[in-house]
């Protein structure tokens, strides 16, 4: 059993809501599920399912879940063509998304729409409060941006197909090995590769190879930036010619100083940081030491009957009122 002393920081789960919904849209879309009220439910039942999964397998103390506003967007604002050409949505993804919210709040878990923001922010925010509150935290997503908070506190389930069970759960270790960056600096090296899902062009010339090499020999961005204003890039030349003689590595050097000099490649770059970085001090109106407030597990069992009931698989009904109204492991003290 687990003993006072033993037991590990309280867990919050954050879920990008969004990002689910959107995945089990076109992965379920095929079965045509509809709940009690007759309204397209197969989006809502594949991120429910996949919560509850997610619930049962990592046992977390609270559960948040970040939406996107829908009617206005501080990015699209700041830069009009963020996320051009994505395929319009499907009318009944768009009723789904709408109306996910509500399920979440009838189901007594917590939900935050930020104005003007996105669910990234939310995790953001997520992260920041974990280590604020000394507690630990598992963000559910299945976009990269989340990688960026990726630290001793934060992990990352980047859902991929094959579910919850399949899908890698990232730490810093694992982030440096998929990509070869550290984790705290993994949004400067988003920065300089771009995002083509987000409409982001990168760096010229600088891309998943080329960014992790010149974070790691240089540390930061700040100090490549700083060598190029007062050097002309001569120690940046250097670091690189020597990796390049130990590595046995073809010499870059030349070619990534004139990239890094091309007028418009600092401007790219802070753009792309301005328009990645998540807000990470939003209020997540979280009370975890006020029992029964939103976000708090165990749930009620009548309102996980009837809330999940209601969208009309009863398998996922039971498997609610087992995962969702019981106590999390990590309170399990002997």
């Amino acid at each position: 059993m687990v003993t006072p002393a033993d037991r590990p920081r309280r867990l919050l789960l954050a879920v990008d809501a969004p990002s689910l919904l959107h995945r089990n849209h076109h992965a379920r879309a095929h079965t045509r599920l509809m709940d009690r009220s007759n309204r397209p439910a197969w989006a809502l039942h594949g991120m429910l399912r996949q919560i509850i999964e997610a619930i049962d397998r990592f046992a977390p103390d609270a559960v948040i879940f970040g939406l996107d506003d829908r009617e206005s967007s501080v990015r699209s604002s700041f830069y009009p063509d963020y996320k051009a050409g994505r395929a319009e949505k499907d009318s009944d993804l768009v009723d789904q998304l709408g109306r996910a919210g509500a399920l979440l709040d009838a189901l007594g878990l917590a939900t935050l729409t930020p104005p003007g923001l996105e669910a990234d922010d939310v995790n953001a925010s997520a992260a920041t409060w974990a280590v604020r509150n000394d507690w630990d935290c598992v963000i559910i997503t299945s976009d990269r941006d989340s990688f960026a908070h990726i630290s001793d506190h934060t992990r990352v389930l980047r859902l991929i197909n094959g579910g919850i069970l399949n899908s890698p759960l990232l730490t810093p270790q694992r982030l440096k090995l998929m990509y070869g960056v550290a984790a705290e600096h993994y949004l400067e090296f988003a920065a300089l590769r771009g995002d083509a899902s987000d409409n982001l062009p990168g760096v010229a010339g600088i891309g998943e190879k080329t960014a992790p090499v010149l974070l790691e020999l240089m540390g930061s961005m700040d100090a490549v930036w700083s060598d190029i204003d007062h050097c002309q890039g001569r120690t940046l030349l250097a670091v690189l010619d020597d990796w390049a003689a130990e590595t046995g590595s073809r010499r870059i050097g030349p070619t990534l100083v004139r990239r890094l000099s091309a007028p418009g490649a600092r401007e790219r770059f802070e753009f792309n940081m301005a328009v990645m970085s998540g807000q990470d001090d939003l209020d997540l109106g979280l009370t975890p030491d006020v029992p029964g407030t939103p976000g708090l597990l165990p749930l009620d069992v009548a309102r996980v009957e009837h809330v999940v009931g209601h969208l009309n698989v009863p398998s996922t009904t039971d498997l609610a009122v087992r995962v969702l109204t019981g106590e999390p492991a990590s309170r399990q003290v002997g």
